[in-house]
C-alpha cells in the first residue's frame, strides 16, 4: 500500500486529460497554489457537495491566483455531464487507470453494503507556489470542506 505524499514534499508531478480536452499537469501551475482534491465518483452525493462547494468558493480561490483540480477515475464524458449539470467552474481531470490517486496513496481498499472494493479515498493536497505539499487532508468530509481548504490557502499564501 503507497502513503500520502508529506507536507513539504514534492508533489508528485503527473499528466491526465482534463475536462477542456487537453492534458494537465501539475507543474504546468508552478508560481500558484494548486488546490488537487481526489473524489470516488461523479454526480453521487458527497462528491456533488464537495464538487459544488469547491464551485461555490471558487471565485475567492480565483482572488488568492488558486487552481482548483478535480481528480476521479470516470471518463471524461462523465465529467463533462457533471461540470454541465452543476455549472462548475473548474477543471476535473481523468485518473481512469488510477495512476496519479495511487502515487498519491489514495486507491485503497474500501467496504460498502458488506462488499470489498478498490476505489479512490476522498483527499485534498493544497500544493504551493514552489509545488510542495503545503497542507494535506487525507480523509475528507465533504460538507464544509471548501471552506477549510481556503482557510488554509489563506494562511499558506
Amino acid at each position: 500500500m503507497s502513503t500520502h505524499p508529506e507536507v513539504g514534499s514534492l508533489a508528485p508531478d503527473f499528466e491526465l486529460m482534463g475536462s477542456h480536452g487537453k492534458t494537465v499537469s501539475l507543474k504546468h501551475f508552478r508560481g500558484q497554489p494548486v488546490v488537487l482534491y481526489f473524489y470516488p465518483k461523479d454526480d453521487t452525493p458527497g462528491c456533488t457537495v464537495e464538487a459544488c462547494e469547491f464551485g461555490q468558493e471558487h471565485p475567492k480561490f480565483g482572488k488568492l491566483d488558486a487552481v482548483v483540480l478535480g481528480v476521479s477515475p470516470d471518463s471524461l464524458e462523465s465529467h463533462l455531464k457533471f461540470i454541465k449539470k452543476f455549472d462548475l467552474p473548474f477543471e476535473l481531470l481523468v485518473d481512469h487507470d488510477h495512476h496519479v490517486a495511487s502515487r498519491y496513496g489514495l486507491w485503497v481498499e474500501k467496504q460498502m453494503f458488506g462488499k470489498t472494493f478498490m476505489g479512490v479515498q476522498r483527499a485534498t493536497f493544497l500544493v504551493d507556489r514552489e509545488g510542495r505539499i503545503a497542507e494535506a487532508w487525507p480523509k475528507v468530509k465533504a460538507e464544509g470542506h471548501a471552506a477549510e481548504v481556503l482557510k488554509a490557502l489563506r494562511a499558506v499564501g
